[in-house]
Parts: structure tokens; C-alpha cells; sequence
């Protein structure tokens, strides 16, 4: 994920200077019972949170989630990374030059056709070769 993280440095009661930009911030809050810096440090991850769901809108192509529970979003997080990864693997393995996006845009629109990956996304004629051991026996020709 890309971004700055903030890195904040005390300066006085609820004002802190962030290194990464070189402002100084205040944090306003309704919770007078936790320390400023406890405050900034809870911003700092609320931003980790926003870069990370920023990373999975423009990676994964997550528009909505189907659940609201925490164990309907995880698997479906967990479920767009893993097609993430595959299709990365496969494009290592293929040596695809496309990038991971148009991969992903190629299979989503032909996710039912019978039709090998690979000529899919290269638009190459790829043919298997039958193999002199198959024992398959054909009833049409």
C-alpha cells in the first residue's frame, strides 16, 4: 500500500507535528478521558484502515459488500485476495505481459466459456495436442 503514514511528535496539549508533511495538527474529540497522543496514534490507524480499503476499491474491485457481518466482509475480502493472487500467479507462470487489471477484466467477462486462459488473454490459438496414452474413446467426431 502507498501513502504516507503520519508520524506525529508532541508539540503541546492536542497539537502534533507531522514529520511525513511538515504540518502541525490538532485533534479535536469528544473523549476528554484519553491522552492527545493517544488520540493522534488512533488517527495514525484509522488512516492504515483508509489506505488499506483504498488499496482494495482500485486492486481487488470490491464495489459493495454482499453482508454486514465481520464474517461476511472478511471472506469476502479473503475471497478477492485470493483471486488476486491466483491471477498473479498465473500471469508469472503464463509470462502474460497484460497487466493484472485486464486480466481480471478478461476472465470476469468470460468466466463460462470453455476456453483456455491462456488464449483468452493473448487471443493466440492454443491447442492441445491429444496424447497417444489417452484411452478415452470418442463418441462424436
Amino acid at each position: 500500500m502507498k501513502g504516507n503514514i503520519p508520524t506525529f511528535i508532541h508539540i503541546s496539549d492536542g497539537k502534533f507535528h507531522d514529520q511525513t508533511t511538515d504540518k502541525t495538527l490538532v485533534f479535536l474529540t469528544n473523549n476528554f478521558k484519553l491522552p492527545a497522543l493517544t488520540i493522534a496514534q488512533l488517527y495514525r490507524s484509522r488512516w492504515q484502515v483508509e489506505l488499506f480499503f483504498k488499496w482494495i476499491k482500485q486492486h481487488l474491485r470490491i464495489k459493495r459488500f454482499f453482508g454486514t457481518s465481520e464474517n461476511a466482509v472478511k471472506t469476502q475480502i479473503w475471497i478477492a485476495i485470493s483471486v488476486y493472487v491466483l491471477v498473479a500467479i498465473m500471469k508469472k507462470q503464463l509470462h502474460l505481459k497484460e497487466s493484472l487489471y485486464t486480466i481480471l477484466q478478461v476472465l470476469s467477462v468470460s468466466a463460462f466459456e470453455k476456453v483456455p486462459i491462456y488464449q483468452l488473454i493473448t487471443e493466440h490459438d492454443y491447442k492441445n495436442e491429444p496424447t497417444a496414452a489417452c484411452k478415452q474413446l470418442k463418441l462424436f467426431d
